[in-house]
């Protein structure tokens, strides 16, 4: 079959997505946690950062092969910025000493504030999509925090008396602001240093953090309560362990979580716990995660990076090196595959450039073609931000249906189709493979993204939930 032929059947098999989101408006209890806070983003130009390396005396030398994903002094944001615009890639980095911030504060700004923290951004989404309640962990609420979150009927947190109040209209007064910095490039763009041009191959951000309630994983007691109740929850949307360090005691905060964990699926029997994985730069928080935190979860969602990294402290630095030197849908899937066998939760997702993959056990409650419409939804869904910048009225949630599925997804399905010898993969998107159940969507893909924050956790949770 001719690429114009399969991008016309995948492209009829998008309508699905209109009955998907009518469908999502049955689930009535949905849980975010635990990493909610404000994300401040400027949207550099290569001409800016150019700028920024010749006032910071960057040489040449130091701004090629840049090998540190963490902060040694302030100036070494720009360090990152330059790591993650020439190779098109997304990090954070973790920063104790306040005194990034204040560089960052100083030398930077933002252009706009916006929700941040994947359980935040989750938050907003699930309520937009009308799911009946959706409730909101923060560890810190303050008019700022507030401001963010949508003003819909749906979205709950708690307040200073374990309270639960409307997440728009809810201050608790003492709280103080938590700012994470989000620095956005377009591929495309490009710097010259010292007659060296650095192009960016793909649109992407770096992520500077300075946050010690989330570095110190610092839970609202409201929260715990009511998760330690039977209160219906059918879907509880995991993260914000990504901040944690070792040497401030992360392995022991996850160890903690574990225990929760346990307690919370024994009173909500039916939940199903979905963990999202994301750019964790302390190796021995990542392995804590992988290994004590994902047997807790029915799901993982993670992108190429975070697949490479988990590789990585899983000691598997030979498929972790052939992936990262080609991050392609054959090699991604060989590293899907080996975390499904050895995480063993009951569902993996990757979301790539221009394609998902979903592997599952035979026991997971949703179909792999459930869950092929579940992936559509959430390419439709994310794109749509993508397109648009935010999301924030229910319209919003389409505008990029009918853009149509990308050649770079189609070619990606095609090559692992023919790799593991299952040609209907290709066509359907659904096969068997050794005992495992595979789906796959190729995606929409937006030329010229007006944001990128947010967009793994909107795919993960709406993949998972838009199954239904």
């Amino acid at each position: 079959m001719n690429l114009r032929d399969l991008k016309h059947i995948w492209n009829q098999r998008y309508d699905v997505a209109f009955s998907q989101l009518e469908k999502l408006k049955d689930i009535n209890l949905v849980a975010t946690a635990f990493n909610t806070n404000i994300d401040a983003i400027y949207k550099i130009t290569g001409k800016q950062l150019e700028k920024l390396i010749i006032e910071n005396g960057f040489s040449l030398s130091e701004i090629k092969d840049i090998s540190i994903s963490q902060f040694r002094t302030p100036k070494d944001v720009v360090l990152g910025i330059v790591k993650c615009f020439s190779k098109g890639i997304a990090e954070e980095w973790i920063a104790e000493d306040k005194e990034v911030y204040d560089w960052l504060n100083n030398n930077i700004g933002y252009q706009r504030l916006q929700m941040g923290g994947q359980a935040g951004i989750i938050a907003n989404v699930l309520a937009l999509l009308k799911i009946k309640k959706v409730i909101a962990h923060t560890n810190s609420h303050p008019k700022l925090q507030a401001e963010q979150f949508l003003d819909l009927d749906n979205l709950f947190s708690f307040d200073a008396d374990g309270k639960l109040v409307n997440s728009k209209k809810l201050e608790r007064p003492n709280d103080i602001p938590l700012i994470h910095w989000i620095i956005e490039f377009d591929k495309g763009d490009s710097f010259t240093i010292e007659g060296q041009t650095f192009t960016c191959p793909k649109s992407n951000r770096f992520i500077a953090t300075y946050d010690p309630m989330n570095m110190n994983l610092v839970m609202n007691n409201g929260f715990v309560s009511f998760m330690e109740k039977d209160n219906g929850i059918q879907y509880l949307l995991l993260s914000g362990f990504n901040p944690l360090l070792e040497k401030n005691n992360g392995v022991s905060l996850i160890k903690n979580t574990t225990i929760l964990l346990e307690k919370w699926k024994s009173a909500n029997p039916n939940m199903i716990v979905h963990l999202e994985v994301a750019s964790t730069q302390d190796k021995v928080v990542r392995k804590a995660i992988a290994k004590e935190l994902a047997p807790f979860a029915h799901s993982i969602g993670l992108n190429e990076r975070e697949t490479i990294d988990l590789l990585e402290v899983l000691d598997q630095d030979e498929l972790a090196s052939k992936t990262e030197k080609e991050t392609n849908a054959i090699n991604l899937f060989d590293a899907l595959l080996y975390l499904m066998k050895t995480l063993k939760p009951q569902r993996i997702q990757l979301h790539m450039f221009g394609l998902y993959i979903t592997i599952q056990d035979k026991n997971f409650k949703y179909t792999p073609s459930q869950n092929i419409n579940g992936m559509i939804t959430a390419s439709v869904v994310s794109s749509s931000k993508a397109y648009n910048g935010e999301l924030t009225q229910y319209d919003h949630l389409t505008l990029a249906q009918g853009i149509g599925v990308s050649d770079i997804g189609l070619n990606e399905l095609n090559s692992l189709a023919t790799k593991i010898c299952k040609p209907e993969l290709l066509e359907n998107g659904v096969c068997e493979y050794e005992d495992f159940l595979i789906s796959a969507v190729p995606t929409i893909l937006v030329e010229k993204p007006k944001t990128l924050v947010g967009m793994g956790d909107t795919i993960s949770s709406v993949s998972l939930l838009a199954g239904i």
